[in-house]
């Protein structure tokens, strides 16, 4: 259902035949969706390890189902204001939180040597199905555009999403209300200052499990330069690759290649369990991150429809490969006690990654997107993280 709602709301705001599409207005819709969560976070994760985390997932989605027919009315109204910005920063809100709350609660229904492999499952099925969805929501756009408006199509589209998160919301009933935690002597009520104060305990934890916190920076760069790459192949496929003037073209091509990083992602999901268990996850990590430093060069030697799906596919590979691993490695170092918020914290270092890496993008693509600067820089900061901050020397298995 994210699938469904992303796709129908690319084509809205980058995608519609009266909107030019640019790399500012691109990293704008990327700073819109994430960057007010990564501001209040942290305090949500202090809501992950007071209430039950079942009970907040299933009232999330509920609202989440709502807050689409909200959104809904107003694009099929053609609405791009203030207002239907409001509706989507709190759908993504909520979608942030639902994610921290299931990686919270992952380790208490699954064994601790089988946190890679649920992991991968978990992960990378979600990322597949996102990946169908979009590819869903382009098809039946295509068919729907036919018979209406555009407008109306997208509308439609948000509403099968909303069903759809409904269903999610009675899903999870079939989870106890303590099942994924949090544990019995957590719930107490939370406040806004003691909010505050175990913040500052969950990033003390991490400093205390520096192996941990690398980890997750590392997974937030990688995720910062897949954003890079991902503008860039949005305007190539708006602006270059096809005629601008007919959008549904740059639509199609751009869910073509994402096509192509879901498979990735999917492949290195399955790759992961085994590199671990060969090498080690801190190997694994530095390993995947140095491997992430290759791929991105495709689109200096040639930017092409073909080099720009080989990018797409091997950084979503192995950035899913280094992704899987750590969330094990975090989930294994972390007490519960902490774990609802240091996922927030988690989530907060991935989003404002992503943000930092598409507004860098914005600043240097031109309208066309033909640029190699942008890949020469992704490749440039993968390999210099993996080189200082996977070091063998402050990195190492424990």
């Amino acid at each position: 259902m994210d699938g469904l709602f992303q796709s129908a709301l690319a084509s809205f705001v980058l995608f519609s035949p009266e909107r030019q599409a640019n790399a500012l207005s691109a990293a704008t819709a990327f700073a819109v969706v994430l960057l007010p969560y990564s501001l209040v976070g942290p305090f949500v994760g202090t809501i992950l390890d007071r209430v039950s985390r079942q009970r907040t997932i299933f009232y999330s989605n509920i609202f989440r189902a709502i807050n689409l027919l909200v959104i809904a009315a107003l694009i099929f109204s053609g609405k791009t204001g203030i207002e239907l910005t409001i509706f989507v920063l709190v759908a993504f809100g909520i979608n942030r939180l639902i994610l921290a709350g299931l990686s919270a609660g992952l380790p208490l229904i699954v064994k601790p040597e089988n946190l890679i492999s649920s992991n991968a499952i978990a992960v990378t099925g979600g990322s597949v199905l996102v990946v169908i969805g979009g590819g869903t929501g382009v098809g039946i756009r295509a068919l729907v555009n036919s018979l209406t408006g555009a407008n109306h199509a997208d509308s439609l589209l948000i509403l099968i999403a909303a069903a759809g998160y409904l269903s999610a919301a009675f899903l999870t009933l079939r989870l106890k209300g303590k099942e994924i935690g949090p544990l019995d002597h957590q719930l107490e009520t939370a406040t806004f200052l003691g909010g505050i104060k175990e913040m500052r305990e969950g990033i003390g934890f991490l400093e205390e499990h520096v192996d941990a916190a690398r980890g997750i920076a590392a997974t937030a760069i990688q995720r910062g330069g897949l954003t890079a790459l991902t503008l860039t192949g949005l305007l190539l496929e708006r602006n270059t690759f096809h005629n601008p003037l007919k959008p549904e073209q740059g639509l199609a091509g751009f869910g073509f290649a994402l096509s192509f990083a879901g498979i990735g992602l999917t492949l290195g999901a399955f790759l992961a369990p085994y590199g671990v268990a060969r090498f080690g996850r801190h190997i694994w990590m530095r390993y995947s991150l140095f491997a992430s430093s290759l791929f991105p060069f495709a689109l200096v030697i040639q930017q092409s429809q073909l080099m720009l799906i080989v990018t797409a596919f091997f950084t979503a590979f192995w950035g899913q490969n280094l992704k899987v691993t750590n969330d094990a490695l975090v989930q294994s170092k972390i007490d519960d006690y902490f774990r609802g918020r240091v996922f927030a914290l988690y989530d907060v270092m991935v989003n404002g990654a992503i943000v930092g890496g598409a507004v860098i993008a914005a600043f240097m693509l031109p309208k066309s997107g033909i640029s190699i600067a942008v890949p020469l820089l992704v490749s440039a900061v993968y390999f210099l993280s993996a080189f200082r901050l996977l070091r063998a020397s402050a990195f190492p298995p424990r």
